[in-house]
């Protein structure tokens, strides 16, 4: 069993650095059975804000890319990947729960769970509409996406955000993963790859859509002041 563990600013926020890290212990795992958690009173409070707002429109364009990317990775990891949602799981953070093949969250009612991404003026990526939609059942998706919200433990379990709660959602992550450890690993690997199949691939019709649906609302000025006035207040 190989434990990452989500250290950085921002409350473990997904920068690229944050990410070439998870991404490149992910590839030394080599197909072990995988835990993700996070430092103190967060599992990854979304994306690098910071980072973000500092990109002009070719960078956003390889910041959205490079992202995808890492949430492929973890989707598609062959082997068991659990996360122990010790803390906030907001935005990126959450999405990084819902790629894992299992999420225990705390039952601490101050954390905050969701997607908020429609709140700041946000439209997700085409790669990461199809992985919602196959996450997050058609009863909840719609709350999740387009509520915005964030969500104590009970209503993201509620919602499907999470898998289960725990008291102690490190020990009960690793009791699961070594449940699904148990399983012969190539029939794990092979049976988890036809689940995925196609839901994080590259479709033709998906640059352009990115370029002139996507993007504008990640480069926007309105997104900017929005982003500027949350890091303001933290």
């Amino acid at each position: 069993m190989v434990e990452i563990k989500l250290e950085g600013p921002g409350k473990n926020a997904l920068g690229t650095d944050m990410m070439h890290s998870i991404y490149e212990r992910l590839e030394a795992a080599g197909g072990q059975p995988v835990l993700l958690t996070g430092m103190d009173d967060a599992f990854s409070a979304g994306l690098n804000l910071k980072e973000v707002v500092s990109l002009d429109a070719d960078g956003m364009v390889d910041f959205l890319r490079r992202l995808t990317v890492f949430f492929r990775s973890v989707y598609t990891y062959p082997g068991p990947t659990v996360a122990a949602i010790n803390g906030h799981a907001i935005a990126g953070g959450c999405v990084l729960g819902l790629v894992c093949d299992h999420t225990v969250s705390t039952t601490n009612p101050r954390t905050r769970i969701g997607l908020n991404e429609v709140n700041l003026g946000l439209r997700f990526p085409p790669i990461l509409v199809r992985l919602l939609h196959q996450v997050l059942s058609p009863a909840h998706i719609r709350e999740a996406v387009l509520g915005a919200g964030l969500h104590d433990p009970i209503n993201a379990l509620r919602l499907g955000l999470v898998d289960e709660i725990s008291d102690d959602p490190l020990e009960t992550a690793r009791g699961r993963l070594a449940a699904l450890a148990r399983h012969p690993a190539r029939a794990y690997a092979d049976s988890k790859a036809d689940l995925h199949c196609g839901v994080m691939n590259d479709h033709p019709e998906d640059e352009a859509f990115f370029t002139e649906q996507v993007l504008p609302s990640w480069t926007s000025d309105a997104l900017r002041s929005r982003i500027i006035a949350v890091l303001g207040k933290k």
